[in-house]
């Protein structure tokens, strides 16, 4: 067996739900929402940075044989610029424009202060975004999110207001504090009036799944595992496959922490749900219970199937990746980087799942790799976890 049996089993969907909402149609060109203008805007502004590259396409060949499939392709975010993260596409994207905004009405960047709640990748990308901009940033993290992840944004400039309770605690305590002192809030959750930044933050996400199509070529995807929070970065690159695609689109399958999983409670119930979460996973990114609107209108008619999966393997599927299991080579995957992983390989132990999903010999896979290693010290810890 090419893979180790405890990491098989350590691979569980607590619950796979099939989305009763999905509407195959060719690709709707939002008129306020994603659409070609603003994906297109985001591509020309990005591309432009310096040190922008694409980050790599993987081939996991070794996984492919194993899963009997046609080919299993990684996107590779730990390559991403310097902040080892998919998010650098999306906060330093938004404060960016934001800044030209405010630079083109004669204010000073000096005087801007931008403000976001996260779990660490957003927010660091805040940060970085906000000292190339020459701004001021006001980050909030709740109780859970680690010390090197909080100092890692502090490292830009950027001053840390931790607050005790979860995600949704500090974000309401950075929507309070903003009002009050007149802050730009720059977070990838929408909500009821505040819409315009969390769309350039999806549009720069966009830029992920166009890099994706230019380096498969003609190889489109047939599945593609989203580990999803509140769901940015997923309609960010389901909005470039199903505008490539059409009415074709393949398999988008939105994966989540049983913990948190508010896309799969709201495709259950075709309606937005919010988890109140008692328990963080330690996927850090995926511990959020409310979805973005925004994000919603892009995944409600286009994902295939929710999955909702345990922490059990991520140690064990770090190792394996670093230590070159799934083909590739070495490869340096953060906690949330495991779930697309996690998913396949739980749905292939589960015959009925697997035939659900419509996999075949001809099925080619995208995995997405969101991070790298993000705090280097869970990191080693869990690697060193995972390879015991």
């Amino acid at each position: 067996m090419p893979f180790e049996p405890k990491m098989l089993a350590a691979c569980q969907i607590i619950k796979a739900i099939p989305n009763s909402g999905r509407k195959p149609s060719p690709f709707p060109e939002f008129s306020d929402n994603l659409n070609s203008d603003n994906m297109n805007q985001a591509y020309a502004e990005i591309t432009a940075w310096s040190g922008y590259k694409p980050t790599p396409l993987v081939s996991l060949d070794k996984l492919a044989d194993f899963c009997g499939v046609r080919s299993i392709v990684y996107k590779d975010e730990s390559k991403r610029l310097d902040l080892k993260s998919f998010k650098a596409l999306g906060g330093a994207y938004a404060v960016a424009k934001l800044a030209a905004d405010q630079v083109a009405l004669g204010i000073d960047p000096k005087t801007i202060t931008v403000t976001t709640a996260t779990d660490g990748n957003h927010g660091r990308s805040v940060a970085w975004g906000a000292k190339q901009a020459g701004c001021q940033a006001e980050i909030y993290i709740h109780e859970q999110v680690s010390l090197q992840r909080a100092n890692a944004m502090a490292a830009f400039g950027a001053k840390i207001n931790r607050i005790s309770g979860n995600y949704e605690a500090s974000l309401a305590a950075c929507k309070k504090d903003a009002a009050t002192n007149s802050w730009h809030i720059v977070s990838d959750t929408s909500w009821k009036g505040y819409r315009e930044i969390p769309l350039d933050i999806m549009a720069g996400y966009s830029v992920m799944g166009r890099e994706t199509l230019d380096q498969m070529e003609m190889a489109k995807p047939s599945h593609c595992f989203l580990p999803i929070g509140v769901g940015g970065m997923a309609a960010g690159i389901v909005a470039s496959f199903w505008r490539d695609a059409g009415a074709e689109l393949g398999k988008m399958i939105a994966v989540e922490s049983f913990m948190s999983s508010c896309f799969l409670n709201s495709i259950e119930a075709q309606m937005p749900c919010l988890v109140d979460i008692s328990e963080e996973t330690l996927m850090a990114g995926l511990s959020c219970g409310e979805i973005s609107d925004l994000a919603w209108q892009v995944l409600q008619p286009s994902l295939h199937h929710c999955l909702s999966i345990t922490d059990d393997a991520i140690a064990a599927l770090m190792a394996g990746f670093a230590n070159g299991s799934f083909g590739g080579g070495s490869i340096e995957a953060g906690e949330c980087a495991t779930a697309g992983v996690a998913a396949l390989l739980a749905a292939k132990n589960d015959p009925v799942l697997w035939k659900s999903l419509e996999f075949g010999p001809n099925s080619i896979v995208l995995l997405i790799g969101t991070e790298g290693a993000t705090d280097p010290v869970i990191y080693d810890s869990l690697l060193a976890e995972g390879q015991g």
